[in-house]
């Protein structure tokens, strides 16, 4: 019954963020920051990442840490990602816990992805990805953000 239960909270989030996914960033409102993320990521059929980066807001720079758990794809790889912050009325509403979606590949140090992140504050940020070795990943995570 627990992996039902996991399978039905995966779907959810899935459902969640793919709207989001689709989204053209006009639907999402103006860009109201950005995020620049570095971190390791591992995965068989599980999959666990850890990291951190640099969020910049109103033309500030704050250092922040990333981590999460979810469900899709298999290896290990570096994540560099850098994007755009959606819905942010104030600096703390980045942090906390968020939903993610996410695809990409690696193939030593060829590789890229996209990742879509949304918490219940209303933000989402939009990621590009490049991926450095050996990783295939499509699924879907909870993530929580940090401020260091």
């Amino acid at each position: 019954m627990p992996a039902i239960k996991s399978l039905f909270a995966g779907a959810a989030a899935l459902a969640l963020v793919t709207g989001t996914a689709v989204a053209q960033p006009r639907t999402l409102g103006p860009q109201t920051g950005t995020v620049k993320i570095e971190q390791i990521s591992v995965a068989f059929i599980a999959s666990g990442e850890l990291g951190g980066g640099t969020f910049t807001y109103r033309g500030r720079s704050y250092p922040i840490s990333v981590g999460g758990l979810g469900i899709g794809g298999i290896g290990a790889s570096r994540v560099v990602a850098s994007g755009r912050v959606y819905g942010l009325t104030e600096r703390n509403d980045l942090a906390g816990p968020y939903v993610q979606l996410k695809e990409g590949w690696a193939v030593g140090r060829a590789g890229q992805g996209r990742m879509w992140l949304k918490n219940d504050k209303g933000v989402t940020i939009s990621l590009d990805t490049r991926r450095q070795g050996l990783q295939a990943t499509i699924g879907a995570d909870g993530v929580v953000i940090a401020f260091k």
